[in-house]
This record gives structure tokens, sequence and C-alpha cells, in this order.
């Protein structure tokens, strides 16, 4: 039975103020002379700092920043990753030669690229945004290519006795067959866009939240730090909210129980 929508918000609600509660308090653990709250901060004194950061009006330029790195390495990402995952799951052969690279590729620590990115791109934008691409990439790409691998044979023997042409499969089965699929990895893309964008932000930047954040870790600045996780997170959430309402808007064929849940 699906839970009552209004009793789960306010439980969600409760957890979130239960979790404040008790960073409250363990931030004011006295550990000798003092307390816990230089490693930890209060979110009293994390809320206070990002209203500052927010009236100061600074946080705007950089939040600008990585939003374009993080959109930039999304859409681009994603783009290339289903149209590699169309043409590879319909050529048989071509996925066969493919795989061995894509698994090794997959398999790489796309941390380590970052100097890479840095050394050929500098230290601008698209370094940020070649980083969030390499994560973003084989996420949408696997999903597609098992998108449109499982269509059903029968399904795909029906169309095809029904003189469906190779356009016509793909507008009314294929794409339909992966867009659940394409949709489920774009919720996991949009953070990994966002984790390319502020580990290339931390890792060498003169702009942007990571570099914010970066900054704060260098004068032991725990609030700071915080604060910048806050409004990261606040970021991510909103960015997901528009790929829930975009696929809530290209999903409205399906049944409401098939949908990705966030």
């Amino acid at each position: 039975m699906k839970p009552n929508r209004a009793l789960v918000i306010v439980l969600q609600i409760l957890f979130g103020i239960a979790l404040l509660v008790a960073w409250h308090f363990s931030a004011n653990i006295k550990v000798g002379s003092a307390t816990l709250k230089f490693f930890l901060s209060a979110p009293i004194d994390v809320f206070w700092r990002v209203v500052k950061l927010f009236s100061e009006g600074d946080i705007w330029g950089h939040m600008w920043i990585t939003f374009q790195e993080t959109v930039y390495a999304f859409l681009i990402g994603s783009f290339a990753g289903v149209i590699c995952g169309f043409a590879l799951a319909r050529n048989a052969l071509a996925a066969a030669v493919a795989d061995p690279y894509l698994k090794a590729a997959n398999a790489l620590p796309r941390v380590v690229l970052a100097p890479i990115f840095m050394l050929w791109l500098g230290l601008g934008i698209w370094s940020k945004v070649a980083l969030g691409f390499s994560l973003v990439f084989f996420i949408v790409f696997f999903n597609v290519f098992q998108g449109v691998r499982e269509v059903p044979p029968t399904i795909l023997a029906n169309a095809r006795m029904l003189g469906f042409n190779e356009r016509q499969l793909f507008r009314h089965v294929y794409w339909p067959a992966a867009l659940t699929w394409m949709f489920s990895s774009l919720h996991t893309s949009v953070g990994f866009a966002l984790v390319g964008a502020v580990v290339g932000e931390y890792l060498g930047s003169a702009a942007g939240l990571g570099y914010l954040i970066h900054q704060a870790e260098g004068v032991l600045d725990t609030t700071g730090v915080f604060a910048g996780m806050a409004i990261l997170t606040a970021f991510v959430l909103v960015i997901d909210a528009f790929v829930t309402l975009i696929e809530r808007r290209l999903l409205i064929w399906q049944p409401q129980g098939a949908q990705t849940t966030t």
C-alpha cells in the first residue's frame, strides 16, 4: 500500500529536525576545556554563515560558475551517453569491439584525470566540464545501452511484422523502452556532474563553490565548509527537481508506479 503523502512529509521534517538537534548537542560536547564545535561547527552557525554569504552577494558569482560547469557537463555527457548507447546497442559487432575499452575506461578513477584536463584545458570552466563529462557519460551510456538491449524480442518481431521501419522502431519501440532507464541514470548523473565541477574547482580554480570550500578548509573554517556543503546540497536538489519535472512530462504515458522515484 502506498504510504500517505502527508505522513511521509511530516516524518521527513521530523527526521531532519532530529538530525539538526543531534548535531547541535554533539557540537557542544566538551572535550577538556573546549567543545567539538571546532570540528563540527553548529547548525545555527552554519545557517547564519549561509545568510551572510548571500547578503554579501559574492556567492552568486561562485554559484553561477558552478552551475554552468554542472549544466554543461550534464548536458554534453548525457547527450553523448544517449547517442553512443543507442548506436552500440543497435550494432552488436561495434558493441563487442568497444566492450573491453569501455569497461577499462569506466574502471579508471576519473579524479586522477583532473590534473590532465587542467593541463589541456586550463583552470577555466572547461577542465571542470571535462571531468564532469567523464563521470556522467558512462552512467547514461550503460543505462541507455541496457534499456535498448532489454526490449523484448516478441515486441520487436510484432512491430516488424506490422511493417515498422528502423525510424518507426526507434520512435515507437526503442526510445520509449530506453526512456525509463535514461531518466533513472539522469538523476544519478546530476549529482556526478556537480561532483566533477566541485572536485575540479577544489583541485585548481579561482572561483566556484568548490573553490570557496577549499578556501575555508585552508584556514580551518569548519563553519565555512559546512555552509558550502549546505549550499551545494540545495543546489543539486534544485537541479534534480528540474530533471524530475521533465521526466514526468516525458513519461506521462507510463503508469505512475512505473516511474523512477527520487
